[in-house]
């Protein structure tokens, strides 16, 4: 199986920045795309980024685009979600997946982002 470890959350004001990381081990020769998501208290739960190992391909939400950034280093296992310009609608619980086959098959436990208005 792939381990996903979020890390990087935290209280911020809003139009400050964070960066989200996100560690993968075991099996993660399973994977060939990681992406953030993230859930908002009394929300369902929003795509907001991937990225492909390979080719680096990546989409984003509209709603990040131009703020947030994903990358990954290869070399770490490792992917990071740089937040800049955030806002109060940014705050939420952010979650590392990892996409099997057919859906996204592995989750990290999510670390919280709150910003504060």
């Amino acid at each position: 199986q792939v381990q996903l470890v979020e890390s990087g959350g935290g209280l911020v004001q809003a139009g400050g920045s964070l960066r989200l990381s996100c560690a993968a081990s075991g099996r993660t020769f399973s994977t060939n795309v990681l992406g953030w998501f993230r859930q908002a208290p009394g929300k369902e739960r929003e795509f907001v980024a991937s990225i492909s190992w390979g080719r680096a391909s990546i989409y984003y939400t509209d709603s990040v685009k131009g703020r947030f950034t994903i990358s990954r280093d290869n070399a770490k296992n490792t992917v990071y979600l740089q937040m800049n310009s955030l806002m109060f609608e940014d705050t939420a619980v952010y979650y590392c997946a990892a996409k099997g086959v057919s859906s996204w098959a592995y989750w990290g436990q999510g670390t919280q982002v709150t910003v504060s208005s």
